[in-house]
């Protein structure tokens, strides 16, 4: 297990267990779900009911957001009158599907309308003045800001002053002063009166599409309801999820109408997309080896946003909203072979910024003192910093700023920064404390992004860590894990993975459940996705098949764990479907050894150091070396250094030899002190801080192993072990 991280048990099953029964028993669920519907405060049947059957949530009067009626009067006078109307919305995925809905709904209306979208690059984040005259210069008389515009007080005024009415449309959180526009809609307003406030922008758009609806059918039925969500509710679940938007209250009613929308999609872009990221069979292909797979808020988060992102990352986000405005087929898969392509360029990217990272945070960030990473450079693409910046905060659980200039020197040279932040430490709180040495900055708690001049980074640096030293404790600082619910081996099976989809949507405020297995028995270990993923095979119940858990992002030799070992691990369960046969798999967060593993660690130690100062006596075939043990032994070392691998545990060197010629662990210790002795090796104890690696460690398998770096020495002739003081030591005891 990690250094710095520490597993918290939600609740002891116990401790609860004639209601959790009760609550299985009442809804026709397994235990394991009721638990995770107990911890999310679904205590009765009654709650848990209406929260897996969504009953407790409906759609919000959109007229309770302050100056609806007033934007949806200017909105109609527009499409009317034949005004030229223009979206003017933001590059990230929210930005773009509210972009993509607005624009659609209104030229659905019959609107003369149009959109912008600034390059990131050229422009950054915001309303700009040379856009605003480029478009009162094409006509424009109405701007609609969606996802973007709370804070452009001065580039409204700007707008007004050309000839255009401006109608806001954000979900950011809302300056002292708010702009002169003709409208203002944002849940965050003070004061405001409707009842959900972590709309996301596309979410605020959803919500005037349906206020220009009911308006336009004068209330009557929900026909019109129900249109909108056809015409639109996969957008806006795209951009919810895509945000990470907390999935409660509003929000989970939009993403899971929006999630059943994207999977049986009519949308020609969508569909491709779908299609070319694997989400999807092939367009006319049926069997169940090609069976579509479940869309959920992960697919979406995971595979299907990080494409749409690209476009405004890497090059113009116009090229997505395209793919969600064509309506033919072919050119949809054009483009989304193109946002594929542009995404894994930003892949390429975005792993060479993380190198470099890893390595400036080594050289220039004073651990000890700062509690919030700032790194700068010019030559990072701005497009790719704030997925940068999340890998960071993700690894070494702190606030990361990442900034990025043109490569000039020049005294006002503006840089574009992206930061993101942990639980603890409110952003754009701390952005506010430092706000007269930016240019402009904005977002959310978790997540902001800034402009600042090159000569004023060390000071904000300097500033923005003492406001951390105030508001972060060390307790915010440890890595913590929340495990919902402890499993038994007989409980992972195929139902249990599968009644996990009745909590989905996932997300910010009901998280995807993690699970927690103790004293699982190692099958088999073997690395997939070309060596970068482990496959650990664990062994079920007696008589059933085993189980297979994934870790992502960790190789065999980094897991240390081999066939015959006992861990606990801390998982998320789901469904893996491999050829039309379906079966549970762990994803696996964390892993330890069990209590079991240690203690057999602690006995070798234990009896080694009782050998050592002569206090026990071991048969000489278990504890004194022979030559070929020696030779084996330094040869495997060497390869595995030579190899690049220096850093090893004793537990690796000894299973190496488990089917070739076990190797006592005891006798093992002495084979290391004895070459080492010799000046055979030079051997190194290494204690990992995660928090000071410059990228994670080599070895992850329990915070108890013994971790050594080995260093091959040139030694001149022939080595006399016999002159060994221990080697002598050794075989005098095992006479005696």
């Amino acid at each position: 297990m990690s250094t710095h991280k520490k597993w918290r048990l939600l609740s002891n099953r116990d401790e609860h267990g004639d209601e959790v029964a009760a609550l299985a028993r009442a809804l026709g669920l397994l235990e394991p779900t009721a638990v995770l519907l107990y911890n999310r405060g679904y205590t009765t049947p009654e709650l848990a009911k209406k929260f897996l059957d969504r009953d407790e949530i409906r759609f919000h009067d959109p007229f309770l957001l302050d100056d609806m009626e007033v934007a949806c009067e200017r909105i109609e006078r527009a499409i009317r009158d034949g005004e030229h109307i223009v979206v003017y919305g933001d590059y990230d995925v929210d930005g773009v599907t509210s972009v993509s809905a607005l624009l659609l709904y209104l030229r659905s209306r019959g609107a003369n309308a149009g959109y912008y979208i600034p390059n990131r690059a050229g422009e950054g984040y915001g309303i700009n003045a040379a856009a605003l005259e480029q478009l009162a210069g094409e006509g424009c008389t109405l701007l609609v800001t969606v996802d973007t515009g709370i804070t452009a007080v001065a580039e409204i005024e700007l707008a007004r002053k050309l000839g255009m009415d401006v109608i806001v449309t954000d979900h950011h959180e809302c300056p002292a002063k708010l702009p002169d526009a003709a409208a203002v809609i944002n849940p965050k307003r003070a004061g405001s009166r409707y009842p959900f406030p972590e709309l996301a922008g596309v979410g605020v758009v959803f919500k005037l599409i349906t206020a220009l609806e009911c308006r336009r059918h004068a209330g009557g039925g929900e026909d019109w309801l129900r249109a909108a969500c056809e015409g639109y509710i996969d957008l806006a679940a795209l951009g919810t999820v895509a945000d990470v938007m907390p999935l409660v209250d509003e929000n989970r009613l939009i993403v899971t109408l929006g999630l059943r929308a994207i999977e049986n999609t009519k949308r020609p872009g969508l569909a491709a997309l779908l299609e070319l990221s694997g989400a999807a069979p092939p367009a006319g292909s049926r069997g169940p080896h090609h069976r579509k797979k479940r869309v959920t808020s992960s697919l979406v988060g995971y595979v299907i946003a990080p494409r749409i992102n690209a476009a405004g990352r890497i090059s113009c986000a116009s090229k997505a909203v395209e793919l969600f405005l064509t309506s033919s087929p072919d050119e949809a898969r054009q483009i989304a072979a193109e946002l594929c392509d542009t995404n894994r360029e930003r892949q390429n990217e975005e792993n060479s910024i993380i190198e470099q990272t890893y390595r400036k945070i080594e050289q220039e960030h004073d651990f000890e003192r700062d509690r919030v990473i700032v790194l700068a450079d010019d030559n990072w693409h701005h497009g790719v910093i704030g997925i940068v910046s999340s890998r960071i905060t993700e690894h070494y659980n702190l606030p990361s700023i990442l900034i990025s200039f043109d490569g000039s020197e020049g005294e006002g040279e503006i840089g574009k920064g992206s930061g993101r932040s942990i639980k603890g430490l409110n952003l754009v709180e701390a952005l506010n404390y430092c706000s007269d040495l930016l240019v402009k900055f904005g977002g959310h708690e978790l997540a902001a992004g800034l402009s600042i001049e090159r000569a004023k980074l060390p000071e904000f640096r300097r500033r923005i860590n003492e406001y951390a030293r105030a508001h972060l404790s060390d307790e915010d600082l440890a890595t913590t894990v929340d495990v919902d619910c402890e499993l038994r081996i007989h409980e992972i099976t195929l139902r249990q993975a599968q009644e996990l989809y009745l909590l989905e949507p996932f997300g910010i405020a009901n998280p995807v459940p993690v699970f927690m297995l103790r004293g699982a028995r190692v099958l088999d270990v073997c690395a997939v996705g070309s060596g970068r993923h482990t496959k650990i095979t664990l062994k079920g119940m007696p008589g059933e098949e085993p189980i297979a858990a994934i870790y992502f992002g960790i190789t065999p030799a980094e897991l240390d764990f081999y066939p015959g070992d006992s861990c606990d691990l801390i998982f998320n369960l789901g469904v893996n479907d491999y050829m039309g046969v379906q079966t549970p798999q762990l994803v696996v967060r964390d892993i330890d050894g069990s209590e079991e593993y240690k203690a057999e660690r602690r006995r070798e130690r234990e009896l080694y150091e009782l050998v050592r100062s002569g206090h026990a006596a071991l048969p000489a075939a278990e504890i004194v070396p022979t030559r070929e043990d020696f030779a084996s032994v330094y040869l495997y070392i060497k390869h595995e250094v030579c190899a690049g691998c220096d850093i090893l545990s004793l537990h690796k060197i000894r299973r190496h030899f488990e089917n070739v010629r076990p190797i006592n662990p005891v006798k093992l210790r002495f084979i290391v002190d004895i070459l080492v002795e010799t000046k055979i090796l030079n051997v190194e104890r290494v204690v990992i801080d995660e928090r000071r690696a410059g990228r994670p460690p080599k070895i992850v398998a329990s915070r108890g192993a013994e971790l050594y770096r080995f260093k091959i020495n040139t030694v001149e002739g022939k080595v006399n072990l016999d002159k060994s003081s221990i080697y002598r030591r050794l075989k005098s005891q095992m006479a005696r």
